[in-house]
């Protein structure tokens, strides 16, 4: 019982084997399906039960006396961002003559800019006309508030602008009253001054004018901003459809609780750390698999290649028991049905070469408790197996689960197949099970896997393990027959060298 501990494949070893991941959450599909399934149950059950508050919606173009075909829509989140203030959910709450604060009716309605120009307001009520009254409601409020701003701006901007004007006013009436007193027959000196002030009278007359004009545009722009922010879509209930909401609801569910589901098995293999494929079994064994069978018996038409495959393990176990004096047991981790089965089969088989007495290790009373049939062996309690004659040929079934005595296992024989389902003990326990065994001179000369993964293509074969596995006991000599003597009496076997951590199993 020996494992390769080369440096080799402990540098090769992935952090993570995604292929031992990928079968850990496929054999857990009971939890990612059912809580897949009880997402989409959630989700019909919300969309039934806690159907949508009634709403309306409602569209309103806004005009921007700074739009630009280039705008990132700075002005549309601006407007959004406006609508939901306090003010404009005043306004539309003294509309509507309710009683209602602005915070509380901020919570029912949004705003969202469709594009720069294009504002949605969704409203939500106690029925859909009061939801249809709400949104009509704020988006006059809205327009209002817009066109307010509009006006109040250019209003100022046309004061700002008339108020230079009439500064420049009151410079030319300066400059024409200091033209009017000068008399025309002066010294060249004076008519260059005179020229100099007609010069300014000319200027500013001429910015007068131009103040004049700006300040009518700005009163003339405003108008046609105000006129072109309008709703564009009046205000209507939004239709709610049950069946609709319902399957997008569980859909919605089914997708979250699948990927739940995933993640919840994909965090549970990652720490249980129980290997499923044989290649990891057998490294923390360090005994070969040597056959595979299902847990049940399955389909009709896999019974019959279940039934050959429980056979030609009879047929390889009974050639091991004839071929050597020591006796064989059968320890289970995780499958007593299944190794009970096994060993009966075998003691059945080995009926015909004399008497046979099944030695029943397991806790309580599954084999020695059940009712015989015609032709099955005998079988007595573990507390029997050293009172029994060496004569009579005997088979050991017991169990390696945590709690096993293991002293008691040499009683029950000195060599040894484990029969372990797969996915049952975690990868510390196999390595304390094959040193455990190590330490009771105890050989595991193979394993057999129940419940395998079907889809598992890893190689189950320790090639380095030929002292202790089925495929090289022809290679060793003749023992003689008839001694009755245990092997330790005979030749000492070394002990079994088993890894010492996880990477060293790797």
């Amino acid at each position: 019982m020996t494992t390769s501990t080369t440096s080799e494949s402990s540098a090769t070893t992935p952090l993570l084997d995604v292929q031992a991941l990928v079968v850990a959450v496929r054999r857990r599909r009971r939890l990612w399906s059912a809580m897949a399934l009880f997402g989409l149950l959630i989700g019909a059950a919300v969309a039934v039960l806690l159907p949508p508050a009634p709403a309306a919606v409602t569209k309103v173009l806004v005009a921007h006396q700074e739009d630009q075909p280039n705008d990132t829509g700075t002005l549309i989140r601006t407007d959004v961002q406006l609508l939901g203030t306090t003010q404009i959910a005043d306004q539309a709450l003294r509309t509507l003559k309710s009683p209602e604060k602005p915070e509380d009716f901020m919570r029912d309605y949004r705003g969202t800019g469709l594009t720069n120009n294009v504002l949605q307001i969704d409203v939500t009520g106690d029925t859909d006309a009061e939801a249809v009254a709400r949104a009509k409601a704020l988006a006059d409020a809205f327009v209002a508030d817009h066109a307010k701003r509009i006006r109040d701006i250019a209003n100022a901007q046309a004061q700002g602008l008339l108020d230079q004007r009439d500064r420049m006013q009151a410079e030319l009436a300066a400059v024409n009253k200091k033209i009017a007193g000068r008399s025309p027959d002066s010294d060249p000196k004076e008519s260059a001054s005179i020229e100099s002030l007609f010069a300014q009278r000319a200027e500013l007359t001429s910015r007068i004018s131009d103040f004049s004009e700006r300040a009518e545009e700005a009163r003339i722009g405003a108008p046609q901003l105000i006129a072109g922010t309008q709703i564009v879509d009046a205000p209507r209930a939004v239709l709610h459809s049950l069946p609709k909401a319902a399957v997008t609801n569980a859909v919605i569910g089914l997708v979250l609780g699948l990927v739940l589901g995933l993640a919840l098995a994909a965090v549970g293999a990652v720490v249980a750390d129980r290997p499923l494929l044989r290649r990891d079994i057998a490294a923390n064994l360090g005994a070969s698999v040597i056959a595979e069978l299902p847990r049940r018996s399955g389909r009709l038409w896999q019974r019959r290649r279940t039934r050959v495959a429980r056979e030609r393990l009879t047929t390889t176990l009974a050639r091991t028991v004839r071929g050597s004096v020591e006796p064989l047991s059968l320890l289970e981790l995780g499958c007593a049905r299944s190794t009970s089965v096994i060993a009966l089969a075998l003691a059945r088989a080995l009926a015909a070469d004399g008497p046979v007495v099944v030695v029943d290790g397991l806790p309580g009373t599954q084999l020695a408790g059940r009712r015989p049939k015609p032709g099955d062996p005998t079988v007595v309690g573990g507390e029997r197996a050293a009172a029994l004659s060496p004569q009579e040929q005997r088979i050991g079934v017991g169990s390696v689960a945590p709690g096993t005595a293991w002293t008691d296992l040499q009683y029950l024989g000195t060599q040894t197949v484990v029969v372990v389902r797969a996915g049952h003990g975690s990868a510390a326990w196999l390595h304390t099970v094959a040193r455990q065994l190590a330490d009771q001179r105890i050989p595991v000369i193979g394993v057999v896997l129940i419940d395998p993964d079907p889809r598992d293509r890893t190689d189950g074969t320790l090639w380095d393990g030929l002292h202790t596995a089925l495929r090289g006991r022809s290679e060793r000599p003749a023992r003689p027959n008839g001694t009755g003597r245990r092997r330790s009496e005979l030749q000492p076997m070394r002990a079994a060298r088993v890894p010492d951590d996880d990477q060293e199993v790797r």
